[in-house]
């Protein structure tokens, strides 16, 4: 079985897409808690923002089911393949927890979870003040440890594209590398 040296375009695409998502939704998350006058405005973007992530995470763990990540470098060591391979397991975790967690922390409030108009999403957890309250810490929690992450993956990706220049970041760029167009 022969691998590509890049991502198919549906996984470059929710990539990119995720990403803008996912650093839109931490800086809304951000604004949410410092600022009382836009705190509603927020909310209603940021809830169908998560949902959406949600929704794109399971379409971009099928997708990466049915078509694997290209290969790393061969001489790349064997602590950094680990590494990858641990922060990626956890990127996918976490674009799968925030947003169920966030369900759940909302759920355990009785607060509703308004998709479009008047699509609602039931309640996943029984409502529970002090329930509500540990998962909000953990929905926090959890946000600064997804943005950690992210800093940690764009510092690899700059490795990789800069330092290295090998062809792990040109396998996720949106573009085709000359050098890639020039080996066909």
């Amino acid at each position: 079985m022969t691998h590509s040296t890049r991502f198919d375009w549906p996984a470059r695409l929710l990539h990119w897409s995720m990403a803008l998502l996912i650093l839109a939704m931490l800086f809304i998350g951000v604004a949410m808690v410092t600022s009382l006058a836009d705190y509603g405005t927020l909310v209603a973007l940021h809830r169908p923002l998560g949902l959406l992530i949600l929704l794109l995470a399971v379409l971009r763990l099928a997708n990466r089911w049915h078509r694997p990540a290209p290969p790393l470098p061969a001489d790349l060591p064997p602590w950094q393949r680990r590494a990858a391979h641990a922060s990626h397991v956890a990127l996918y975790g976490l674009m799968l927890a925030m947003p169920l967690v966030g369900w759940a922390m909302l759920s355990a409030a009785r607060i509703p979870v308004a998709v479009v108009g008047p699509l609602v999403l039931p309640p996943i957890l029984p409502q529970s003040p002090m329930l509500y309250a540990r998962l909000r810490e953990l929905h926090t929690v959890l946000a600064y440890g997804l943005f950690g992450l992210i800093l940690a993956h764009f510092g690899a990706a700059l490795l990789h594209g800069l330092i290295r220049q090998d062809a792990v970041f040109a396998s996720m760029a949106p573009w085709r590398s000359r050098r890639a167009v020039g080996n066909r």
